[in-house]
């Protein structure tokens, strides 16, 4: 959510226009791509229009270049014009407006105004009304739809009812985000609100990169606290006696960007709440719940899942929006091999740093999102090294922003983008969840970004002050991707997804039953009644932790009995919410001993394993070592002309087959796995190409993972209906399994990095051909169980994007996957695709209605496993 967006939503001038109709497009650039009949002009037709518009409705504003005409101009080349596989026009929609409702303090309706706000629109004034009648609700509205002012009404309000109080804090809110830069952002505009309210709103940020002067004035003074669930999670819950008053005054708990609390994030991020609501009553405090969140589905039961309590939700976007112009961008296929003979597409990540180039010598203001921290610097680095052969003044206007950089880093960042200094960004996720980047022209998106959620929201990053918008998807070289480009009704004429995460996760649970016992002793009543507060599965695991030393049951069987945290070391550093697992990796230059940044225990095998190459604020570095005792990483200054990938090698045992229904012979299958995962060696890829120029072998050590897997078995019958003699087997398998995983994406909120897969011609445990996909995290992350729910559609999707595929013996667009530890072979693209079939043909529906009846049921056995804490490891397509 954008600080600003209160402003950016409710400018007078924003895009008046009425609602519109069915948005035109334009038909593929090859054959098989979907058509729709267009309502409007084909794109090579579209009419003239200013090249460049005022923003909010201001003639003397600064001035914005039409998202069609941006189009036109990156379109202009005769070879480009070929990669736009479709173009969405959405139309600008009108606003509708309400009043206040009568609950809202006179002065901050005036603070309101004084900001050049007059009436709020009708989602802002019902989310209000929610929270003023003490009912926890969720706005589950676009980007830039005022989603901040519709929360920050009521908790202004409450602000200076507390000012009145005898000792001036008699209400207090919490405010929290996920990334310490949106906190930051949200706390200027807060006080840019607030100005006109004088000291009886007294807003403060508490993370990381609060000085330690100033945080005794933070617990005993403010009374709006901005956090995240990190911070919360290690620093406010362990020390609440000294939050006390703070917490005993705690009247709303802002909950911004909530549809990213998803996976073991939000399994975790679900029990961190629950640890505050234990001690907000604790402290007699029961606080209403203010959640934000881009458009989902089933946002309610999504924020129920997240919170614990019944939340009311508002889904009717009132705010208007400016013209979105949004196309499908192919890159070319290109003269060069890879493995096993396969053509090579152009990179995403070379075809957005040439458009950024481009958009930044048109001066359009633009964000590139890029998928991974390595991707968006060299996306920046490509873009600055065009840039300096065209006009050496744009150069120092394109930058990287990415998690990793020190703080200072970051803000000086993050200042640059607010003043217009910069005009190009290459940005990470970090980026998607609401710094203020009000003004911006178009948005580039190298690679779908795992959820349409996260789409629309990147997208949503342009135009946010009415003006209209650009936006680009670039397709990588990958089976989601392809499909999602010669399918874009899978975009556009699709809801968006349901959260999924999954706090009863004995992985997650485990942790913060330790860390609640040691903020305050548990007893029965937290595991009863309406204080049940962490849920069925938790009473159950009490004993466990008890035999590991753990916890301690004392007060025999009476009803003064507690159970204690036991140990000297601090609860809450028994996990890591972000679900990296284990102490970030420290990435230092040699020779001098500065501290570049950091990264992910989880990632560290696979990202700074000794050889690879290492990219920070636009320099390049290779890494020297690796050293798993001390969590270092040490690397130098150098200039390789390629980037590197790891490879790895998997095996899966079962554990538990917990449900099962036939596919005629076959079985689908889901329950519990352990996963072993062995990075082996990397793969040296020649920039902009990808161009394969070697593989090195790696001695690091294997990870054990216990998590959670769906899977099917084939039968000798069925592979002889699919035609699949004996040595065409395992390349059918393997190439099937590596489009699964590909797909998965589009029917479960997760990232093709987050599952990982294994296919056996024969297996030890099913004793039959089998292929398995599983959460690369450990109890699971909810992933699998989705899939075991659509595994008709999720297969459906797979063969068809196979099918679609132009290559002959199959490629990156669908079956071969950039992390295979095996050198994607075998792989046999027909034979798949035949197995695929004959597999869905014996899929019968009902047995699809039994799969998703038992997973909408969350039917579960008790899992048993309370493991010592650690790390998710690499996932592997092998």
């Amino acid at each position: 959510m954008d600080a600003n967006e209160w402003r950016d939503a409710n400018e007078p001038g924003a895009a008046p226009a009425p609602d519109g109709t069915r948005p035109g497009h334009r038909p593929g650039a090859r054959s098989g791509a979907p058509h729709v009949t267009p309502a409007g002009p084909a794109f090579g037709a579209l009419p003239d229009t200013a090249d460049r518009t005022a923003a909010d409705g201001a003639a003397d504003g600064p001035a914005h270049v039409a998202p069609r005409t941006a189009l036109r101009r990156l379109a202009a080349r005769e070879d480009r014009a070929a990669r736009i596989t479709h173009t969405e026009h959405l139309p600008p929609r009108g606003g509708r407006h309400a009043d206040w409702p009568a609950g809202i303090r006179p002065e901050v309706v005036g603070a309101i105004e004084a900001a050049g706000i007059g009436r709020p629109w009708a989602h802002q004034a019902r989310m209000a009304e929610h929270a003023l009648a003490g009912e926890s609700v969720i706005a589950a509205t676009g980007t830039a739809s005022g989603k901040s002012l519709a929360y920050l009404a009521p908790v202004l309000s409450a602000a200076l009812d507390g000012s009145e109080a005898p000792n001036g804090r008699g209400a207090t809110a919490l405010y929290v985000a996920p990334t310490k830069a949106l906190a930051a952002d949200q706390l200027r505009a807060v006080k840019a609100l607030a100005a006109p309210l004088g000291k009886a709103v007294r807003p403060a940020v508490y993370d990381g990169d609060t000085p330690a002067e100033e945080r005794e004035w933070v617990r005993l003074y403010a009374n709006l606290v901005l956090t995240n669930p990190d911070m919360l999670h290690r620093g406010i819950l362990p020390g609440h006696s000294r939050w006390s008053s703070f917490l005993r005054a705690l009247r709303y708990v802002v909950i911004d960007e909530c549809h990213t609390y998803r996976g073991v994030f939000g399994s975790h991020v679900a029990q961190v709440v629950r640890r505050l609501r234990r001690l907000c009553a604790r402290y007699g405090a029961d606080p209403v719940f203010l959640l934000a969140s881009a458009t989902a589905a089933e946002p309610g039961q999504s924020a129920e899942r997240l919170t614990g309590r019944v939340v009311a939700e508002v889904t009717d976007d009132a705010s208007p929006r400016g013209e979105v112009a949004f196309a499908l961008w192919e890159p070319p296929l290109t003269e060069l091999h890879g493995e096993r003979g396969a053509p090579v597409r152009r990179t995403a990540t070379a075809e957005c740093a040439e458009l950024l180039t481009d958009l930044a010598v048109a001066d359009v203001r633009t964000v590139a999102f890029v998928r991974s921290r390595r991707g968006a610097e060299l996306v920046a680095m490509i873009a600055q090294d065009r840039l300096a052969a065209v006009d050496r003044t744009l150069v120092d206007r394109v930058a990287a922003y990415r998690g990793g950089y020190l703080a200072d880093e970051r803000r000086a960042l993050e200042a640059a983008l607010q003043s217009g200094e910069l005009l190009g960004l290459a940005a990470t996720s970090a980026l998607e969840l609401g710094v203020d980047v009000s003004g911006l022209d178009a948005v580039l998106i190298a690679g779908y970004p795992g959820t349409r959620a996260s789409l629309w929201q990147q997208a949503g990053r342009a135009g946010r002050s009415g003006q209209g918008a650009l936006a680009v998807l670039v397709a990588r070289d990958d089976p989601l991707d392809t499909y999602l480009v010669h399918h874009p009704e899978a975009l556009f004429r699709r809801p968006v997804e349901s959260t999924v995460l999954d706090p009863d996760n004995p992985y997650v649970l485990a942790p913060h039953l330790c860390a609640a016992a040691a903020e305050l002793p548990l007893t029965d009543t937290d595991f009863t009644g309406d204080a049940a507060s962490f849920g069925a599965e938790a009473a159950g695991l009490l004993p466990q932790l008890a035999n590991r030393g753990l916890l301690r049951r004392r007060g025999g069987a009476g009803p003064g009995a507690a159970w204690h945290w036991t140990r000297r070391e601090r609860a809450c550093d028994l996990t890591d919410i972000r679900g990296g697992g284990g102490r970030p990796v420290d990435v230092v230059e040699d020779g001098t001993g500065r501290l570049l940044g950091t990264v992910d225990a989880a990632a560290s095998h696979t990202t700074v394993h000794e050889g690879a190459v290492h990219l920070h604020q636009g320099r390049t570095y290779v890494v020297r070592t690796l050293d798993l005792d001390d969590n270092v990483a040490l690397v130098e200054r150098a200039d390789p002309p390629y980037t590197t990938v790891a490879r790895d090698t998997t095996s899966v045992s079962v554990l538990e087959t917990e449900r099962e229904i036939p596919w005629g012979d076959a079985r689908l299958c889901f329950g519990s796995v352990e996963v072993t995962n062995h990075v082996v060696s990397f793969l040296r890829r020649r920039l902009i190409t990808g161009e394969i120029m070697g593989e090195t072998k790696l001695d690091l050590p294997p990870r054990t993972l216990r998590t959670r897997a769906v899977w099917w078995t084939v039968t000798d019958g069925q592979l002889d209906a699919a035609d699949i003699a004996q040595d065409q087997l395992g390349g059918a398998l393997h190439a099937a399994e590596h489009a699964a995983i590909g797909m998965l994406p589009l029917f479960a909120t997760c990232d093709r990095w987050d599952i990982g897969g294994v296919s056996v011609p024969l297996h030890g445990d099913t004793l039959l051909p089998t292929v398995f996909v599983y959460d690369g995290h450990p109890g699971g992350a909810g992933f699998a169980e989705r899939a075991f729910g659509v595994a008709r559609d999720w297969l459906g999707a797979t063969r068809s994007a196979i099918a679609a595929c132009e290559c002959d013996t199959g490629c990156p667009s669908c079956v071969q996957s950039p992390k295979c530890g095996n050198g994607n072979d075998p792989l046999d693209k027909a034979a798949a695709l035949r197995l695929l079939t004959t597999l869905l043909t014996d899929a019968a529906p009902e047995a699809e209605a039994v799969a998703e009846a038992a997973t909408e049921a969350g039917a579960r056995p008790a899992r048993d496993a309370v493991p010592e804490p650690a790390a998710a490891v690499a996932t592997d397509e092998g």
